[in-house]
């Protein structure tokens, strides 16, 4: 999606201007996409480098969105989060997301067990997407916070959506930086996806400090009727809690809960 400069409102009621109209519809969704769980106060300014859009264009966005509290500026900074109003929209998705539902008391089981965070993430295509998420009890812990977004290639939870996807989609997803590898070149490809086979016969995917120096993730795919996969199930740790020890008690926890989900979908592993 490319935001595309206009000076129009952001009124698309005039069916003579449908192409002006989706143009400020692109932008504001590209707005709203700028946000992230790292990143979630941003300037206006800031906003507009990331979107490719003059400071103007995003001033008049973030006005409209406002008024509806997609977004809110936040008093001491005066910059913007989103708003309340998102959790509106999106809270009709998720109540109906049967996987989040059928999902929640076995991550709740999954954080009594191990001590650690779990969450439940979906798969956009490009994009691993939390959509659930039980927090550690400790008081120092690693959360995935609802609606979080991963693309990193060595994310676990990214991980398990790309084994299941096919080989050439996987690599055209890392040479378009879609999917972001370090050290991008044919052989680190071809690593990657050897990684890839090898989390898969696993049963779980491990990220061992490589996307933070700090944190460790294990995911494990969950699975449909048709024995494809819908979701993931992911425990984020403290690195320094982590043994390889520890790494494989938690992986082996985390697709003990997957398969568990996946009983409760009436789902089955594709053998």
């Amino acid at each position: 999606m490319t935001p595309t400069e206009t000076s129009e409102t952001f009124d698309t009621g005039n069916s003579n201007g449908d192409g002006k109209g989706t143009s400020v519809i692109v932008n504001a969704i590209a707005v709203l996409k700028s946000f992230s769980a790292d990143e979630p106060l941003l300037g206006v300014t800031e906003i507009a480098g990331r979107v490719g859009l003059h400071k103007s264009t995003v001033s008049r966005i973030l006005a409209t969105l406002e008024q509806e509290n997609l977004v809110e500026r936040d008093v001491d900074s005066r910059r913007f989060r989103l708003g309340l109003g998102m959790i509106a929209m999106a809270g009709p998705l998720l109540a109906e997301l049967e996987e989040r539902r059928v999902a929640y008391p076995v991550l709740r089981e999954l954080t009594e067990r191990t001590g650690e965070t779990s969450a439940l993430m979906v798969w956009n295509g490009v994009e691993s997407m939390c959509v659930e998420q039980i927090p550690s009890r400790h008081q120092v812990k690693h959360l995935a916070p609802l609606g979080a977004r991963y693309n990193e290639a060595l994310s676990s939870s990214v991980q398990v959506f790309l084994a299941a996807e096919n080989s050439d989609r996987v690599r055209n997803l890392l040479h378009s930086n879609a999917i972001t590898l370090p050290g991008l070149d044919d052989d680190s490809v071809e690593a990657y996806m050897a990684r890839l086979a090898e989390a898969a016969e696993r049963g779980w995917s491990v990220n061992f400090g490589e996307t933070s120096i700090e944190e460790v993730g294990v995911a494990s795919p969950v699975y449909d009727h048709r024995g494809d996969i819908v979701a993931a199930v992911l425990i984020p740790a403290p690195k320094f809690r982590v043994s390889q020890d520890t790494l494989t008690s938690l992986g082996e926890a985390c697709a003990a809960a997957a398969a568990k989900v996946t009983t409760r979908l009436g789902g089955r592993a594709p053998r």
